[in-house]
C-alpha cells in the first residue's frame, strides 16, 4: 500500500515513522501547509517524500488527515474527486461535525477515527514511533463506511499495535468532552489564573508536581484546541458546568468547615486509582 499523510506534526510525524516500519506499506508521503514542517519531517525520516495533495490523490491508496478539525472539513471538500478505491482516514479529536460535513460522494471512503494519543508538544521534531503503540483508536459510525475501507484501516491500526474501539459519533463527542476536552479547559484556566496572581520567579521556585502536572497540557497548541472546542461546544459547556458544580460543592464544604464531609468527597474521587 502507498500512504499519504496530510499534516506532519506530532501525530502525522509519529504515524509516518510507524507506517514506514510496516511490511505492507511500500511508500509513505506527506504534505503540510507549514513548509518548515515538510522540510523537517523529510529530514527526520518521518516520510519517504513530500508531495502536494493532488499528487497524493493520484498515487496513494490511503490518505490520513492529521490536521486540526476545522482543516479536516476543508480538505474533505478537496477530496471529492478521489478514486472509489482510495481510503480516507480522518484523525480528528471530534467526530460528529466532521462526519456530517463529509461530502456524500466520498462518505463511503471515510473512516472516522480518533487515536487517543498525544503529548503537549507539537511539530515533527517531537514525533516518535511508539506514540501510537498500545493507544486506543476510536472508529465512529463505521456502518456508513465501505467495508473494504474499514478493513484496510483496521489492518493498519492493528499493525500499529493500537486497540480498536467502535462507537457512534454522538457518544464519542460526549465522552471525550468530559475525559479529554474538559481537562484542557481546566488546565488553560488554571494557568491563566496563576499567571494573574503570581510572578514568574514564584512559579518557577514553588511549582511542584501538582501544578506542573496540571499545567502541562496548557502548553498544547491553541490553534488545534480552539477548533476542537468550537466543534464540540455543547458537550464541552455541559462538562464545564458539571465541573463547576463539583468545585462549588468543594467551596461550600470549606466555607462551612465540613471537614469530614470534605474528606469523604476526596475519598470518592480516589476510586479513579482502581482503573487508571
Amino acid at each position: 500500500m502507498k500512504i499519504g499523510i496530510v499534516g506532519l506534526g506530532l501525530i502525522g510525524g509519529s504515524l509516518g515513522y510507524c507506517l514506514k516500519d510496516m511490511k505492507l506499506i511500500s511508500l509513505v508521503c506527506g504534505c503540510d501547509i507549514n513548509k518548515e514542517n515538510e522540510k523537517e519531517a523529510l529530514n527526520l525520516g518521518c516520510v519517504h517524500e513530500i508531495v502536494n495533495l493532488e499528487e497524493m490523490k493520484q498515487k496513494c491508496d490511503v490518505i490520513f488527515l492529521a490536521i486540526p478539525v476545522e482543516a479536516i472539513i476543508k480538505v474533505l471538500q478537496d477530496l471529492k474527486d478521489i478514486k472509489k478505491s482510495t481510503t480516507i482516514v480522518d484523525l480528528g479529536s471530534t467526530k460528529s461535525v466532521i462526519i456530517n460535513s463529509c461530502p456524500e460522494e466520498i462518505r463511503q471512503n471515510l473512516v472516522a477515527a480518533h487515536p487517543m494519543a498525544g503529548t503537549e508538544n507539537s511539530g515533527p521534531k517531537f514525533a516518535f514511533k511508539e506514540l501510537l503503540k498500545d493507544a486506543v483508536v476510536v472508529l465512529c459510525d463505521d456502518e456508513l463506511t465501505g467495508e473494504n475501507h474499514k478493513k484496510r484501516a483496521i489492518e493498519i491500526f492493528s499493525h500499529a499495535g493500537m486497540k480498536i474501539v467502535f462507537m457512534n459519533s454522538s457518544n464519542h463527542d460526549h465522552h471525550v468532552a468530559l475525559i479529554s476536552h474538559l481537562p484542557h479547559a481546566i488546565s488553560y484556566s488554571l494557568v491563566n489564573s496563576v499567571l494573574k496572581e503570581e510572578n514568574k520567579k514564584n512559579i518557577i521556585n514553588l511549582s511542584g508536581g501538582s501544578f506542573s502536572g496540571m499545567s502541562r497540557i496548557a502548553k498544547s497548541s491553541p490553534e488545534m484546541w480552539v477548533d476542537i472546542f468550537k466543534q464540540n461546544k455543547l458537550n464541552l459547556l455541559s462538562s464545564i458546568k458539571s465541573f463547576q458544580n463539583e468545585l462549588e460543592n468543594c467551596v461550600e464544604m470549606i466555607e462551612n468547615e465540613e471537614w469530614q464531609k470534605l474528606k469523604d468527597w476526596m475519598y470518592d474521587a480516589r476510586v479513579i486509582r482502581k482503573f487508571i
